[in-house]
């Protein structure tokens, strides 16, 4: 494990990624802290160095070109901005272009800049391990899609095991002949033989032409969270978003709403893959991972105390620390909550429900630094679309409902279509009743977890029960904690009993 990170993770640093893949050459800069990683920088190019390999073997001159200026770029802005820990790799066109090395040499002499060529197998497994950094329950199999093959990873109970790498990528696909739906059918289920050991319920996809599938499927499907980590597709719904792709001319691709010029040569090689798949792997559904063989590498560099670290929790005290005050409040907030716990409904099941509070306690002091009369719409916003993984859209929804609540937003909340189509009732009053329960914890003590410990909630006989030390009942049990008291009493369906 690199000592440099070892020594520098309790510390915010930056960590950069160089992925030179068939298709792409992208840099991403991350800001670690602890578990919470943030993307501060992401630049792609799309040069095709895999475009001529199927009929000659080697890179694309044209698109060595064009990874060599983008690589020269990347390296001036790593020397720029000094990261902790620099990852260069390298994926299928270079592992299997015969003028791959050389490749890989001129970039060195030229940008400084050493490649680590991947394996099959490790690309393979970065990939597998990037969806658990993303997604720490994942269970099913992994799907890497590069412009020149696909990589399939079993996931079971949080491990990476075997992979298999296929000549399946846009670029392995191309015919001379030209696109012909049906040969290419023919095609992908031939080179999806080997696939059989992989069959599950659940693929996990990563790689940019899937989430470009996922975006057109949000558009079709009139989604109203445009965010595609974590987007989950049932198979009949991938099926037929691929099956309509596969079958668009390149001119109608182009006019589709997030479908770069670019990406339209690629996106009907894509769908029929993922067509396969569905059929081979007897799939039933695709959750869409925004992490991948980058992430998996950075990932595999932490130590095992940070890795296995809660990233939803990590990103919601990282978040909250920023823009709170208090950092004592959040663990404060969840000691007092948790006989009220009981009394909510149960929106997606004890533990998770508990761990969704969890995260809503480190999101309680979001707002202090916001203007009073604009809180609610930012942070209802922010939390709802934060980069913070391993929480499901429906999840993401109800910490935005919860934190809608906390600072006083009505039910409806500031995108009620959103909420709505997301969550079911019995979530949304779940959400709601958090928020009300932070919300008076706060206000009852001004945000003071000293003097938070001086007052209890409990619920018992059909009534929520609040109580204060001795000589505390006039500081803590006044008007404005009768009138948070009975807000939350009222979403339980509760009295309200105040012991003053």
């Amino acid at each position: 494990m690199p000592e440099a990170l070892l020594s520098a993770i309790t510390a915010p640093r930056e960590v950069a990624a160089i992925d030179i893949g068939s298709n792409s050459v992208r840099l991403v800069l991350y800001r670690l802290e602890g578990r919470a990683i943030w993307t501060v920088f992401n630049e792609k190019v799309l040069a095709g160095l895999g475009r001529d390999l199927a009929s000659t073997g080697r890179l694309s001159e044209e698109g060595a070109a064009q990874a060599l200026t983008a690589l020269k770029r990347f390296a001036a802005v790593i020397e720029g901005v000094r990261p902790v820990l620099t990852f260069v790799a390298a994926t299928a066109a270079v592992r299997e272009a015969e003028d791959g090395q050389a490749f890989c040499e001129r970039v060195a002499a030229e940008t400084g800049l050493i490649i680590r060529v991947l394996s099959g197998e490790e690309e393979a497994k970065y990939a597998a391990l990037g969806v658990l950094a993303g997604i720490p329950d994942a269970d099913g199999v992994s799907a890497d899609l590069g412009g020149a093959s696909l990589e399939l990873t079993r996931i079971d109970g949080g491990v990476a095991g075997p992979g298999v790498t296929l000549p399946l990528g846009p670029f392995a696909l191309s015919d001379p002949d030209g696109f012909d739906v049906g040969r290419l059918r023919e095609t992908v289920a031939k080179r999806l033989k080997p696939a059989g050991p992989y069959k599950a319920d659940t693929l996990y996809a990563v790689g940019g032409a899937w989430r470009t599938l996922a975006q057109v499927h949000m558009g079709h499907a009139r989604y109203p969270l445009h965010i595609v980590h974590q987007y989950v597709l049932e198979a009949s719904e991938a099926r037929d978003i691929a099956r309509l792709v596969s079958r668009s001319s390149r001119a109608a691709l182009e006019a589709w709403p997030g479908v770069s010029k670019k990406r339209a040569e690629t996106l009907p090689y894509a769908a029929l893959v993922l067509e396969g798949l569905i059929e081979r792997l007897g799939l039933k559904r695709i959750v869409i991972s925004a992490w991948g063989v980058r992430e998996g590498l950075l990932f595999e560099a932490l130590d095992a105390e940070t890795a296995a670290a809660d990233p939803l929790l990590a990103g919601c005290s990282a978040l909250g620390a920023r823009q709170g005050i208090s950092p004592t409040l959040p663990g404060a907030l969840f000691g007092w909550i948790q006989p009220i716990l009981a009394a909510m409904p149960l929106a997606f099941g004890p533990d998770q429900d508990r761990r969704l509070a969890d995260a809503a306690c480190r999101l309680a002091d979001l707002g202090a630094r916001l203007h009073p009369d604009h809180r609610v719409e930012l942070v209802f916003d922010q939390v709802l679309r934060a980069p913070i993984p391993a929480q499901t859209h429906a999840e993401r929804a109800w910490l935005a409902a919860a934190v809608n609540a906390r600072y006083g937003g009505p039910g409806a909340t500031p995108e009620p279509d959103t909420i709505n189509r997301l969550l079911n009732e019995e979530q949304r009053q779940s959400a709601r009743a958090l928020g009300l329960a932070i919300r008076l914890a706060c206000d009852l003590s001004g945000r003071s977890p000293q003097l938070l410990v001086n007052a209890r909630a409990r619920v018992e006989g059909g009534a929520l029960v609040l109580t204060a030390a001795e000589g505390y009942g006039p500081v803590l049990l006044g008007e404005q904690t009768r009138r948070r008291g009975k807000a939350l009493a009222d979403s339980l369906g509760l009295k309200l009993d105040l012991k003053t």
